[in-house]
Formats: structure tokens, sequence, C-alpha cells
């Protein structure tokens, strides 16, 4: 059994602190305030207004805590006890500078860091003396190129944190500003750490589990993302970059545990050089038997290159998300270029440097990479709400923006679409992955018979995954989603613009014979086939169309409109005709109330009107200033031009034709003229507020006050009528001339009276 210099101590240390770690985690269940857990675990940074308490979170503060005693005793352990120290020339400094960087970073931990914030700036000097102490050591071990590169990356890194920390203790606004445009520290911390890796890999004085800690260290350096972010919750749970920060920060203790190894076993005398391993190579394949593993993936590739997409999965799915979303934007620029070279087929060449080399290593090192990419493949399609097969991309224009400008083709709605399933593309990669294992990796079977099943099996495991490449999912709009904006589905009615108004139309209406249950998707795929159809104009096509499917592809062109080019540009030309004619009608009733001889009255009125615009009532005309009196308090015939009474009159106007209207107001009573009139009524009316305005209460149409300035009392209100009908129009014009003056009495007068029929 390994003994070490402080072993016992770190021992105990560390178990004393994952047993502060579990009691606060059943403080945190019990209590329900998980503030002294995370402190503990994930350290002083935190904001300290945390969600309430998760009980899995809280677990697995509880494991980390429990990782971070075991990292702990491999940092206070020591040395090897019973070896004698060695290690000369600035193997002693580099030991001495790792120790304390170690110092630093546990003190950074401890619950009242931001006490000795002070601290960080002598802790970036001394990463900095580490940069080329490491640079001096690994001399005859890496190339000079090589150690030049990491100590221009490690020192560039250090200079960055160093103004950072100077900048935050002078107050300085636009340092900070500055160093954001320069490059990720994370990139330049990376530059540095791969090649010390690399040479403490080749390096006898350090083990291989030195190696591996820091290997982790070097993954979630290139997994964190480049910017900070607090505990954040939404609805009292931990959002989930939160979460992922969690997990990075409870596994970052491993860059202490590689520090300290690296500086524990500087101490002791070289080990053993590690054995140089002969290269395993695979027996050599005829070419044609390397086909099946090299062709696969170009066939997707080509079928998206030829219909213009060069990605693989785009700004899609799970995947994407995660890369985008949870870690910093060069990891996300790396995976877009993996994308891009994923979808116009460089696997393949990865499969053919296999073949040819024919290492072991390599072969292995590329399956274990195209089982990786069919994985990704299949979580975008399982996490992708829309059917993935040339379908428009329903993505913010900000995630859009990430991409190369046109690098997605618009559809002929002009919608950037992406280009075939992912999932086919999953497919050829595992089939290549199968062939390279079965022709390479895999042993010679003791009876060759066996091989078919198993090709069988994985061709059909592969296949089986096909199928879901042309299953739509997605959401499904129901009526009571569209009804706040539910609109008829008639030509010439306004309805939702767009895909939107389409899927609302035929929800609401029943339209199409869809299901109620079917994604809008497939609602929306199934309306642009007929507006395919629509657009072709076959009649051959349309009848077929009318007789199996039951649709009239032809008058559904308003309900095709918001998706359809062409129905849109026919439902426009209709609608257009229709407002032409409709305005034409408008300039003939002009016309005609301009035609109409004009009232002369034979004593000077206080105000005359006549309005310009003929003026259609649906419901004819109602005057009354409160409540409508009641039906039984109606003192006028009811089959009279105005009935009522005194306090509430109604005009029956036709609405089957526009009236030309004059409005005249008197002080005294005006001279009786029945000439050019079909009835002429006068009635008593009064007036509570003086305010006399007859109004449509369907259509909402109101003509002018005809009080005389707004005198309250008694009126007698005298309607002169004529519907006049010409030879060639039907419809006529009615002409309305209504005078008001004061006056007593409530008796209807009717000068004339002749049928209106």
């Amino acid at each position: 059994m390994r003994r070490y210099r402080f072993g016992r101590i770190a021992a105990a240390l560390a178990v004393g602190y994952a047993a502060v770690v579990v009691a606060a985690g059943v403080v945190a269940l019990v209590t329900g305030d998980p503030t002294l857990l995370r402190r503990l675990v994930v350290g002083p940074w935190a904001d300290p207004a945390v969600p309430a308490t998760t009980t899995w979170v809280e677990f697995l503060l509880v494991a980390g805590g429990a990782l971070q005693g075991w990292a702990y005793w491999q940092v206070l352990r020591g040395r090897r006890a019973g070896e004698p120290s060695a290690g000369g020339g600035a193997a002693g400094p580099l030991r001495a500078a790792l120790y304390l960087s170690v110092a630093f970073a546990l003190i950074f931990r401890l619950p009242i860091a931001h006490e000795w914030w002070w601290l960080a700036l002598p802790g970036h000097l001394v990463q900095l003396a580490v940069v080329w102490l490491f640079f001096a050591v690994l001399a005859g071990v890496l190339p000079r190129w090589l150690r030049i590169l990491a100590l221009a990356a490690g020192t560039a890194k250090a200079a960055l944190d160093v103004a950072s920390s100077v900048a935050s203790v002078l107050g300085a606004v636009e340092l900070p500003d500055l160093l954001d445009r320069l490059p990720p520290g994370n990139l330049l911390h990376l530059a540095w750490l791969v090649p010390v890796l690399a040479g403490q890999a080749r390096d006898p004085w350090w083990s291989r589990g030195t190696v591996r800690a820091g290997a982790v260290a070097a993954s979630l350096v290139f997994l964190s993302p480049a910017y900070g972010v607090a505990w954040v919750s939404s609805g009292g749970e931990i959002s989930p970059i939160a979460l992922w920060l969690l997990i990075i920060d409870v596994l970052s203790v491993f860059g202490l545990v590689w520090a300290a190894r690296s500086a524990h076993e500087l101490a002791g005398p070289p080990g053993r050089p590690y054995p140089m391993a002969v290269p395993a190579r695979a027996a050599r394949r005829p070419w044609p038997l390397a086909a099946p593993a090299v062709v696969p993936p170009l066939l997707p590739a080509a079928v998206n290159l030829t219909q213009g997409m060069p990605a693989w999965i785009g700004p899609r799915g799970a995947v994407t998300g995660f890369f985008r979303d949870f870690v910093g934007p060069p990891v996300y620029l790396l995976w877009q270029a993996v994308d891009l070279l994923v979808g116009v087929g460089a696997p393949a060449l990865l499969v053919l440097a296999a073949v040819v080399r024919r290492s072991e290593r390599l072969l292995r090192g590329t399956v274990l990479a195209l089982l990786l990419a069919t994985a990704a493949g299949f979580v975008t399609v399982v996490t992708t709400e829309s059917d993935l097969g040339r379908q428009p991309i329903h993505e913010p224009a900000e995630t859009l923006r990430l991409y190369p400008h046109g690098l997605f083709p618009p559809n002929r709605y002009g919608e950037p679409q992406s280009g075939i399933s992912p999932l086919w593309y999953s497919a050829a990669l595992a089939a290549s992955a199968f062939a390279l294992y079965l022709l390479y990796l895999k042993p010679p079977a003791a009876r060759p018979r066996r091989r078919v099943p198993a090709g069988a099996a994985g061709a059909l495991t592969a296949l089986c995954l096909l199928p879901a490449a042309d299953h739509v999912r997605g959401p499904v709009t129901t009526v009571e989603d569209c009804a706040p904006e539910r609109q008829g589905p008639e030509t010439g009615r306004d309805g939702p613009a767009g895909a939107r108004g389409f899927i609302c139309t035929v929800r609401a209406y029943g339209l199409l014979g869809v299901a109620g249950t079917a994604p809008d998707p497939a609602v929306l795929a199934y309306g642009r086939r007929l507006c395919d159809v629509y657009t072709r104009g076959d009649p051959r096509e349309l009848a077929r169309i009318r007789s199996v499917h039951g649709v009239d592809v032809r008058e559904l062109r308003g309900v095709l409109a918001g998706i359809c080019p062409a129905a849109d540009a026919t439902v426009r030309a209709e609608r257009a005709a229709h407002e032409r004619e409709l305005e034409r009608l408008e300039a003939e009733e002009r016309r005609k109330c301009a035609a109409m001889p004009r009232h002369r009255p034979r004593i000077r009125p206080v105000r005359a009107i006549r309005l310009s615009e003929p003026q259609w009532f649906e419901a004819g005309l109602d005057l009354f200033e409160d409540a409508p009196a009641n039906a039984g308090d109606d003192r006028y015939q009811q089959d009279g031009l105005v009935t009522g009474g005194p306090g509430h009159l109604h005009l029956h106007v036709s609405p089957e034709a526009r009236v030309c209207v004059t409005l005249e107001t008197y002080a005294r009573r005006p001279p009786v003229a029945v000439k050019g009139w079909h009835e002429v009524v006068e009635v008593g009316y009064h007036s509570p507020t003086g305010r006399m305005t007859f109004a449509d209460v369907v259509s909402g149409t109101r003509l002018p006050d005809i009080s005389l300035n707004r005198r309250k009392g008694h009126y007698r209100i005298r309607v002169h009528y004529a519907w006049l009908r010409r030879k060639g129009d039907p419809r006529g014009t009615q002409r309305l001339l209504i005078m008001a003056y004061p006056g007593p009495g409530d008796r209807l007068v009717t000068y004339r009276q002749r049928s209106r029929s």
C-alpha cells in the first residue's frame, strides 16, 4: 500500500469535509435552505438569493462534495513517503510555484474569499511563473516550436488576467471593455495546457494518472462558457445553464488535482520510461471491400449539396442548442465547422485515412467519432418539433444571424429551409462505422457464417431509424388558440397572416378534411401541396384532387392565400377588382346625389347642411337622447315614415338604396312645400339635452346635430322623403330632407303620403 508524507492528515481533512457536506445536505433537505451546502460545494461566488431547494440538485451537490473531498486528499497528501527529494534546476521552483497556485485556488474556494479579492493579482503572477518554468522543465521533451507556442499562449493568458486584476483595483472602466475584444482566455489557456500535458505524457517524471487529471481539466476548460453566470431560477427551479455551471464548478477540482500531483511527483525521482508500444495495424483488405465504409457518408452529403444545403444539422435540436447556449462562442464556432464538414461528407475522408493507415488506434477513434455523430443526429431528430426533411427553419432571427448569410437557401415562400433529415446522416455514419468495425477491428470469426446475421442485424437497425425521418412532429394549434384571430375562410375577408392564418382557418372551419390531432407542420405541408396544385392549374389534376380528396382547390384560393403566392395573387386581383367596382358605384351614387335638385327654402334657415356623400342606413334612423322610449309610449302610427313618440323618433328608409340627405334648422316654422316629395310628415320631439342627432344604431352612422344652437325643449320635426327610380337603375336613389324648428305640440301631421312600393 502506498504511503504519502501527509496522507493521514489529508485523509482526515478530506473525510471531515465530506462529512460536513453531507450534514449541510441534510440541513438543506430538512430546512429548505440550501445556502450553506451550495456555498461549501460551489464556493462564495454564487448568488446568495438561490432558488428553493430542489432535492435532486442537492443530492448532486452532496455527490460533488464527496468528489471534492477525494480531490482535497489528492492535493494535501504530498509526495510519496520514503522517496528522496529530487529535481534540480527549474524543477524545484516549478514545484514551489505549483504549490502556490494550488494554495491561491484553495483560498478562493473559502467562504470568506470575497474579502481577499486582492490576492487575485499575486495569483496571476504565480501562474505566469508556472508558465515560464514549465517551458524550462519540458526542454528536451517537446519540440522547441511547440514550447514557444505554449509559452506565448500562457504568457498572454496571464497578462490578460493581470491586466483585468489591475483594472479592477484601479476602477478602470475602459480596460475591461478593451480586454473583451481580445481572444477568449479559455482558448489561450488551452493553447498552453494541451502542449504541457503532451510533454508530461512523454516525460517519465509524471504518472499517467496526473496526465489524465490534466486532460479532464482541459476538457472542462474547453466546455466552460466564456462568460460568468450566477445562480438563476425560473419558477423556483434552477435553470439549465446554472446547473451546467454548477457541474463545471464542481469538476473544476481536477485542475487542482493536476497541479498538486504535478508538484508532488516533481519531488520524487523520475519513473521508468513508458514502453513505446508498437502501433498495431489491421490486416489489409481489398479496396472493393473498403467501399462500404468510405462511401456511405458521401451519399446524404451529395443529396444535400444538390439542394444547395452544405450543413448537416444547422440551428436545430438539443445538440446545437447545447453548444450555442451552454459553452463559449469559440466552441460553438468549432461545432459549426464540424456541422459543415459532416454536411459536405468530410467523414468519408476520415474513414479513408483510417483505411489507408490501418492503425488500430486511428480505426477505433474513427469508429467512435462516427458513432458520436450518429448519436448527435438522432438526438437532434428527437428534440426537434418539426419535420426535418426540407422544411422551413422556425428559429429566431438572432439564432440564424450566427450562421453565414445565405447558408440556408429559401424555399419558394422566402423562408429559410433545412436540408434532408439528420437521421439519413446518422444511418450513413452508423453503416460506415459498422463496416469499418467488421472489416478492420473485429477479429476473424471462427464461424464466418455468423457475420451474415450480424451484418443483417446492423443494417436492419439502421433501416429501422429511417422511417422516423418522415414522421412529422410539432405543436397542434387548437380552435381555442385561434379564437382571438379567427376569421372567415371566404375570399375577400382578412384573416391572420401567413402560415398561422392558414392553420387557424383550417382548424376553425374543419377544412381540407384534416384531422384535429394532425400536427401543424403536417397541415402546412398539405396546404403547400395544394398550393402547388393550384399553381399548376392542370384541369385533370384539379379534377383528380376533387374526386379523391373531396377538395375543390380553386374554391380554396382565399384559404391558401396566406401560404400560396399564386392564390394570393388571385385573391389580390379579385379584391382589387371588387374595390374598383365599389369605387365606381360610389362615384355613381355621388353623381346621382349631385344631380338631385337642391331644396330652395322660402325663408332663410339658421343652418343648412347638404351631405356630399350618399348615406346607407341598415336599420333606418333613430333620434333619442336618453334611453329609448318603451313601445307602449309610441304615439305615431307604426306603418308610416316616422314612428315612435316625442322622446324617440324612428325614420323608416330602405337599406336597398343610398340616401341623399339634407338637414335644415330654423328659428321659426318654415312654410310647407310638398312638390317633388313622395311623403311629408311633421311630428313633435322633446330634447332634454339640446343635442339632436339622427343615427343608424346598426352601422353606427351619425348625422350632424339639427338642434337650434343646443337649445333644449320642444321641437317640431318635418321629414320629406322621396325614392327616385330611373330607367336602367332598378335600385334608384332615396332623397331625404329633415327640418327642425322650436315649437309646441306632439301631433303627427301628414302633408303628403304616397306608397313607396
